[in-house]
């Protein structure tokens, strides 16, 4: 089972570099770190959302990695903390802030044409998959 998801989007450049803009404006996160080398026109952002269930009483943190490159952006999302378990794990049944983020992405591509893909990639080593 992977404990991110990833996907990439691909499409013409002005689209690309338009969807992280969107993406933080409709969707803001509590912070946001935006890096670039100068004279290079790809980006990388990285930015945490945090939200507080407080029926089971814990706080769910969201980190996405968006990379802007002219011919594709990669996205991965890390989501961390919460409570698993029998205790509360099913009452949460109000939309959580990283479906949100996954509609955005796939609802961005299909508006604007662009081919979006999740990246499937076991987190089970190669030598462990060569044993079985």
């Amino acid at each position: 089972m992977n404990s991110h998801t990833t996907f990439l989007v691909f499409g013409p450049a002005a689209t690309l570099r338009r969807m992280s803009d969107k993406m933080f404006k409709e969707y803001a996160p509590k912070f946001i770190y935006e890096h670039s080398k100068e004279g290079d026109k790809d980006k990388l952002f990285v930015a945490v959302y945090e939200e507080y269930e407080k029926q089971i009483n814990s706080s769910v943190t969201l980190t996405c990695i968006f990379e802007n490159t002219q011919d594709h952006n990669k996205i991965v999302l890390k989501k961390t903390g919460g409570r698993m378990g029998f205790r509360g794990s099913s009452l949460s049944e109000e939309r959580n802030v990283e479906s949100n983020v996954i509609d955005f992405i796939i609802d961005f591509g299909k508006r604007f044409g662009l081919t979006v893909q999740e990246e499937q990639i076991s987190d089970v080593p190669k030598e462990d998959k060569e044993d079985e």
